[in-house]
């Protein structure tokens, strides 16, 4: 019984994956903001910011509707770890990625993914494409693909 039990809470937990998608641009961007950290609210924001190279700057009123969405789905959570005092405010929410929400970004990442699969053959792509690759000393490194060479990918 105990098997069925478990059985059943892991295929509803993967249902619930799937009835989360797609996310929202500005959730997913939270999800992946949160995936390497906790942050507070104007973290995130400037992490976004950072990330997107200003082409998605969320005002902080979509961006506290969306946290508390994301927190209402089990996908975040608020933090309990604070900094020093002396280097905190103490209004600031502090947010981490749930182990949900990883499993639901990942999730979001593969669905993208596919898209993209998609996009390339039916030729939606000719030229050049960039795709933008951390790497571990923080920096982003621009990574070029012929669209024509992904094709069979």
């Amino acid at each position: 019984m105990l098997f069925h039990l478990l059985t059943r809470e892991v295929y509803v937990a993967e249902k619930d994956v799937a009835a989360l998608l797609p996310l929202t641009p500005l959730s997913f961007q939270i999800l992946l903001a949160l995936a390497d950290g906790e942050r507070h609210g104007y973290g995130i924001m400037k992490e976004i910011d950072r990330r997107t190279k200003g082409r998605m700057t969320p005002a902080t009123g979509p961006l506290y509707l969306a946290a508390q969405r994301l927190m209402d789905q089990g996908l975040i959570a608020e933090s309990e770890k604070r900094p020093a005092p002396e280097m905190d405010d103490q209004r600031r929410r502090y947010y981490k990625l749930t182990e949900f929400g990883r499993r639901v970004a990942a999730a979001e990442v593969e669905r993208m993914a596919h898209l993209v699969g998609v996009a390339l053959e039916k030729r939606l792509a000719d030229g050049q494409i960039e795709i933008s690759v951390t790497q571990h000393q923080g920096r982003s490194e621009p990574q070029r693909w012929n669209a024509r060479d992904l094709e069979g990918r």
